[in-house]
């Protein structure tokens, strides 16, 4: 009986000023049994302790931030990223364990799957107002999650409708997601809550997951 290949994953985190919660989100990267084959973590200038925390973690690399903003950083990752397929977590939020096992067996079934999303679990960081503007219902339970902590994509997406657009100062996603759908990329939504997503009054954005 043949071997069943494992894909190599590819992590791209971008972060600025995340000391508070990057060493809960790294770690929880390597809560699956698919070791990823690399963790990037894109840094846009911390002053704080961020990139010493990052780079004390092994399989981590730390990269400096060569652009501006928050796609210009998803850009750089994915320009660097090795991997067979590439997923994306943001220094405050938290992948399930399994989450890489699960969402990277949906894919090798598959080979003409390009993307893939999870169910996503908003939670309020006790201690924390929830961002102006944010919308409570998301509390309530878990939604699908059309973000970029749940997405894991084939590198050949990003070659067919381009990567995140720098015009975007937030809502990059969300523009990609609907490019991705405009040119009929296939795609599936993994039925299980494998990100646990953080509101904070500094959540960098907190896009619409559905």
């Amino acid at each position: 009986m043949s071997a069943v290949p494992v894909p190599g994953v590819s992590v791209v985190m971008i972060v600025r000023n995340g000391a508070a919660f990057i060493g809960e989100a790294l770690a929880s990267i390597f809560e699956s049994r698919l070791r990823p084959l690399e963790v990037l973590v894109i840094d846009g200038g911390s002053t704080d302790a961020t990139a010493e925390l990052a780079a004390g973690v092994a399989g981590v690399t730390v990269v400096e931030q060569s652009g501006h903003g928050i796609a210009a950083a998803y850009n750089q990752g994915i320009a660097l990223a090795r991997g067979e397929l590439v997923a994306f977590l943001s220094h405050d939020d938290l992948w399930l364990p399994g989450k890489l096992d699960r969402q990277a067996a949906l894919m090798l079934a598959d080979g003409d799957l390009m993307y893939s999303v999870t169910l996503v679990e908003h939670f309020l960081q006790p201690g924390c107002p929830a961002p102006s503007g944010f919308r409570a219902s998301l509390l309530d339970g878990p939604v699908p999650g059309f973000l970029m902590e749940t997405l894991m994509a084939r590198p050949a997406a990003f070659a067919r409708i381009g990567g995140f657009d720098t015009g975007f100062g937030l809502a990059e996603d969300t523009d990609w997601f609907a490019r991705a759908r405009d040119a009929g990329l296939k795609m599936a939504v993994l039925p299980e809550v494998l990100l646990r997503k953080r509101v904070h009054a500094r959540n960098a954005s907190l896009g619409d997951p559905g």
